[in-house]
């Protein structure tokens, strides 16, 4: 079934449409400023009950809670990730160079806060890989240990007190930032950080993790590097001392890894069959734990275990403010990890469920579970990729299932947290390097992102190899410099190309695509697929003169012409004047008219549906080429643009030099009008005919 369209209208000029179809003249700035002003500080009930809903959002989805159909879900997935919490928080501790105690403090009191303040209703928020590897470089530049340090002296206490002063101090700046963002609605800052460098960004960092990790899986006591080629200086430094190896911690790294990636396979692949995930890794921790306190393997064989965890909540403290200065500069890095990262998830999910997320409330959420959480010992924490994806798998409905985590974790630290006195560290390292499966498998994208765009997987690439060959941060900052660099290179190349009309229609498209799209006669349709600003500008110009052929030497010839004629012309009207007939005006003119015949183009027009944005330089190139056109005799036309390019070219005097009546709202209206214009003297109420 083929269906046809027949449009009857009249010639549009941008001028003309806006006076026939356009709102009145709006206020003026200052007005709207004081309108927007005064609506933003009006105080009401209505306005204060609102606020409190967008800032507190429990206060918004509790009170329409369905405690029937959704408690359930929400108790079961809440209780399995405290569950997972619990060998986690005390395995990134490691990862940030502090006591696991502090693993499980950041495991507690972030999950309270976001519970309250969070919008995602399926992110689980506490220690994450990558963000303790970032924090835990911080914290071995500013507090290096010994490594002939006792672990029993109170030097050691004295040493472990600083740590975690500097990585609760880490917390606080990274909240206060995400509190300043918040204020300043800079929530669209994680854009910056597309999918393609977030993914490369975690693969990559998981190697880190998984090479810091291995001088605990084999019992040898090493410096932990930080800085440019970490990675491979941690990887000759263990091969340096494999001989010094710790058997009996590697039998029990050997064991663990036997047990937790299996299991963890099974939960993946059977994820919609099974309920709740297998708890492998508290499983694992709790015999582990057995097993060597049962056969003294600590004293027996020299085994690095966990040591003593206080039972209770911390005291209130303030971190080591005065590190703030040396400390800012990372923590940049982190907050964006850390945002991106949250926010991120918090998006896949939201999508997936059918519900929207505010990303400046996560930005308010996230900072005051970092600031507050640093005031009882804390590390830096955001969204978590793993807890987050059990969550909704196990059936978590809303943020309540938070609550039920943070009981989990809270009856450890109450009760049962100094039974882990024996817990081998070989044992939570595997817990680490298992917990990266899911960042690991990211290569798996790398075919698709080739075959979708090439230039995604370059930058993640580029990323990825930033990442681990030099270190985190600044592999991080490659990647986005890069990712950003893409994008000017892809603006500064845009494309520019002469439109063609589809018979009969008035469809222009390419005609290098379109091989039954024709030019038409005397006028030349360009489009430019970008934005023309300072970056481009030269390179628009280059294009713009070789598809019009307007080069020096033509340019001059055409001018040269267009002058003769035009002393021509005074001179035959001065002849009929006095009377007197030029017998040679007729050959002079055809000689004119054979030069003129190079440039066929008596009129061009631009089709500015894809100009985005013109900024000054882009508006005097407008104008210079109206200038050299004129002097050629070609007129210049402009269709498609939209109200903030014609308001700069306006601004920039563009109609000093330009007619503004040959401004259309169509490439069509332009066309209709330029052929009467070639054929006759336009009408006064020319129309379209399609």
């Amino acid at each position: 079934m083929s269906a046809s369209v027949a449009v009857y209208r009249n010639v549009y000029t941008e001028d003309r449409f806006r006076q026939t179809y356009g709102t009145e003249a709006q206020s003026s700035g200052r007005e709207r400023l004081r309108d927007r002003l005064a609506q933003r500080c009006r105080c009401s009930q209505v306005e204060c009950v609102h606020l409190l809903k967008k800032r507190l959002p429990v206060c918004s989805w509790l009170p329409k809670y369905k405690l029937r159909k959704w408690l359930l879900g929400d108790i079961i997935a809440g209780l399995t990730v405290g569950i997972v919490h619990i060998p986690q928080g005390m395995a990134f501790a490691l990862l940030t160079s502090v006591a696991p105690v502090y693993g499980l403090y950041t495991s507690f009191f972030p999950v309270v806060l976001y519970m309250l303040f969070g919008t995602g209703h399926h992110v689980s928020t506490g220690t994450f890989a990558v963000l303790s590897l970032m924090t835990g470089s911080v914290v071995e530049q500013l507090v290096p240990i010994p490594l002939a340090l006792n672990s029993s002296s109170p030097e050691a206490a004295e040493f472990e007190a600083q740590r975690i002063g500097v990585a609760s101090a880490v917390a606080f700046l990274s909240g206060i930032m995400m509190l300043c963002m918040c204020g300043l609605q800079l929530g669209f800052l994680s854009t910056y950080l597309s999918e393609p460098i977030v993914k490369a960004f975690t693969s990559a960092a998981a190697f880190h993790v998984t090479v810091s990790q291995l001088q605990s899986m084999l019992g040898l006591r090493l410096p932990r590097y930080a800085g440019a080629f970490s990675l491979f200086k941690t990887l000759a430094s263990v091969m340096e001392n494999v001989p010094h190896t710790n058997l009996a911690e590697l039998v029990i790294s050997l064991l663990c890894l036997a047990v937790l990636v299996p299991v963890k396979e099974v939960n993946s692949r059977f994820r919609e069959r099974l309920r709740t995930p297998i708890p492998i890794e508290i499983i694992t921790v709790i015999i582990a734990t057995g097993i060597t306190y049962a056969c003294s393997l600590d004293s027996k064989y020299d085994i690095q275990i966990v040591g003593h965890i206080p039972a209770g909540f911390p005291e209130p403290r303030l971190p080591a403010l005065e590190t703030l200065p040396e400390i800012a500069g990372d923590t940049v890095a982190i907050t964006l990890v850390a945002y991106a990262v949250s926010v991120s998830l918090a998006m896949i999910y939201a999508d997936k469920h059918g519900y929207s997320i505010d990303p400046n409330q996560e930005l308010l959420a996230h900072g005051i579970s970092n600031t507050v959480s640093s005031l009882f010992t804390c590390f830096p924490n955001s969204a978590t990729l793993a807890t987050t994806n059990i969550l909704e798998s196990a059936g978590a409905h809303t943020q309540l299932a938070g609550l039920f985590t943070s009981l989990v974790v809270l009856i450890v630290l109450l009760l049962i947290g100094p039974l882990f006195y024996f817990l081998p560290k070989a044992v939570l390292a595997c817990i680490n390097v298992t917990s990266l499966r899911q960042m690991f498998l990211l290569f798996k994208d790398l075919p698709d992102l080739w075959r979708v765009s090439k230039i995604d997987f370059m930058v993640w690439l580029v990323t990825w190899l930033s990442v681990v060959v030099l270190n985190v941060d600044l592999g991080l900052a490659i990647g986005v410099v890069f990712s950003m660099m893409t994008v000017i290179c892809r603006t500064q190349r845009a494309n520019c190309s002469v439109l063609g009309r589809a018979a009969n229609t008035e469809i222009y498209r390419s005609i290098n695509n379109h091989n039954k799209c024709y030019e038409v006669p005397g006028v030349k349709i360009l489009t430019y697929n970008g934005p023309i600003y300072y970056g481009n500008r030269s390179f628009f110009k280059a294009d713009m003169a070789q598809l019009l052929g307007l080069t020096p030497e033509r340019i001059r010839s055409r001018e040269k012409a267009l002058k003769l004629k035009e002393k021509r012309e005074r001179e035959a009207i001065s002849s009929v004047e006095q009377g007197v007939a030029d017998s040679s005006f007729s050959s002079k003119n055809d000689l004119i008219r054979s030069e003129m015949a190079e440039g066929e183009v008596q009129a061009v027009l631009i089709d500015c549906s894809s100009v985005i944005f013109v900024d000054v330089a882009g508006a005097r190139l407008f104008i210079q080429m109206c200038m050299e056109c004129q002097k050629i005799g070609i007129t210049i036309y402009l269709a498609n643009c939209n109200e903030s390019v014609l308001k700069i070219l306006t601004s920039s005097g563009l109609m000093k030099y330009m007619n503004p009546q040959h401004i259309f709202v169509t490439i069509h209206d332009a066309v209709v009008y330029i052929q009467l214009q070639l054929e006759k003297p336009p009408e006064s109420n020319t129309t379209v005919w399609v």
